[in-house]
């Protein structure tokens, strides 16, 4: 009988007819793909790619919001004639050396289930030959080559899931300046522009995720939001695995959608109710790449696994970005940050993929712990090397069948009860040099 009505639970939401209200689109149960993967791969990729100065947001912050950022100005003015205009940057953004089969290699490598590229920023310049972009896209112009699908087919020989990301409003299209001053009660711009984009996109490429941005300066009502992704959800060519964030307009931010990003480098402090994802750059001060960035200004690979860690530990993917240069390179400092999250994942990605929340996620005793869950095993890891070989760790509740070991050693390791309801002291083995400098203690028969 468990199993005829879970069949018939799955049956009816498979069935199910979503409509464009956000109860409806709120009730549909997240691709269980997304849960389990818990770590993606964001790259942010672009004509910004190519000034390679400040931010992804240079168009903006020297031609479009008032007053302007002194420090692009001056950079214009010393770098490039009076006349040169932003669009000029595009025959730059050449991609030459960009070899999708590498950067899948190199993202595989990273332990990552899943990538996002920028199939469209702020500045509106699409990463595919879009019908509705002429002549500012990377086919027409550029590269003049297919990035979007050519990525997508090499991730997907690696059996990477493949994600989208999107830009809902463009700083400097016309027509959606025209809505704008409108205060958006026309929708020019949506219905020749974002929709039949967005469905040429999901028809052309099936992404598997869309992380949708660029949201904020107007309602969902503005967008469609709703109307589009009921579509998505009963109809698309995806309906059955696409997964979205929560960037639908003014108001949705970590309310509505599949998954919430809430805000950029998102962390809750606590465990959330509902799946949530964090995303976060290599590169603290910029999600493109930039030329003059600094090592000071990088996260090292310590810091993004404790990251990892305690995103995972509250129940959040992590999505981790790197800015590829405008030649088609990964800078080698991110490729090396990626290696060396994946040579961690190789030893303690158990305790990573598909882990679900423990009833403790966190707790101070000798030294910080996090702790996540796999079927009947506890997982605990310990994010500071200890001063002395013992560790303790207060949360468990132990059993005569209690059996410790340490990721990467199936030596079984001894530990005495602290007290009688619960607590056990570990004996460590000599800990190896780990990089990450953060290791993993797996409990079996803990509650």
């Amino acid at each position: 009988m468990l199993t005829l009505a879970t069949l018939v639970f799955f049956a009816s939401h498979a069935a199910a007819r979503y409509t464009a209200d956000w109860t409806s689109l709120d009730s549909r149960p997240l691709p269980t793909w997304y849960d389990e993967a818990k770590v993606g791969i964001f790259v942010h990729w672009g004509v910004f790619s190519v000034p390679a100065f400040e931010s992804e947001w240079f168009w903006w912050h020297w031609q479009g919001q008032q007053p302007p950022e002194q420090i692009c100005v001056d950079y214009m003015k010393k770098n490039y004639p009076p006349d040169f205009t932003y669009p000029d940057f595009a025959p730059g953004f050449h991609a030459q050396f960009f070899n999708p089969g590498d950067w899948a290699d190199i993202f595989k490598a990273s332990g990552a289930k899943y990538v996002v590229l920028t199939a469209k920023h702020h500045e509106g310049f699409t990463n595919w030959g879009s019908p509705f972009s002429w002549n500012w896209n990377s086919v027409d112009t550029g590269p003049h080559r297919d990035l979007v699908g050519e990525l997508g087919e090499a991730v997907r020989n690696r059996s990477l899931h493949y994600g989208l990301y999107n830009s809902l409003y463009e700083w400097f299209n016309p027509l959606y300046l025209i809505d704008k001053k409108n205060g958006f009660k026309s929708q020019q711009y949506v219905m020749n522009k974002l929709l039949p984009e967005l469905f040429n996109m999901v028809v052309r490429y099936k992404p598997e995720l869309i992380w949708s941005d660029g949201d904020w300066e107007a309602p969902d009502s503005y967008w469609n939001s709703t109307q589009f992704l009921a579509w998505l959800y009963n109809d698309s060519p995806v309906k059955d695995t696409i997964v979205t964030n929560d960037r639908w307009g003014a108001g949705c931010y970590c309310k509505h959608g599949g998954y919430y990003n809430c805000e950029d480098k998102y962390t809750p402090g606590q465990l959330p109710k509902h799946k949530w994802e964090k995303c976060q750059s290599v590169d603290k001060q910029s999600w493109g790449y930039r030329r003059n960035m600094k090592t000071s200004e990088l996260m090292d690979l310590p810091t993004i696994i404790k990251d990892l860690v305690e995103t995972v530990a509250l129940g959040g993917n992590y999505l981790l970005n790197v800015g590829p240069t405008p030649d088609g390179m990964i800078p080698v400092v991110f490729e090396e940050r990626l290696r060396g999250i994946g040579a961690w994942l190789d030893v303690n990605g158990e305790a990573i993929y598909a882990s679900k929340p423990w009833r403790i996620q966190r707790e101070n005793a000798s030294l910080p712990v996090w702790y996540t869950s796999k079927g009947k095993s506890v997982y605990a890891f310990i994010t500071a090397k200890p001063s002395k070989p013992l560790v303790e760790l207060l949360e468990p509740k132990t059993s005569t069948a209690t059996k410790v070991t340490i990721l990467g050693n199936t030596n079984p390791l001894s530990w005495a009860p602290v007290r009688p309801n619960g607590g056990l002291v570990v004996l460590l083995p000599e800990l190896p040099q780990s990089p990450s400098q953060v290791w993993t203690i797996k409990l079996d028969g803990v509650q």
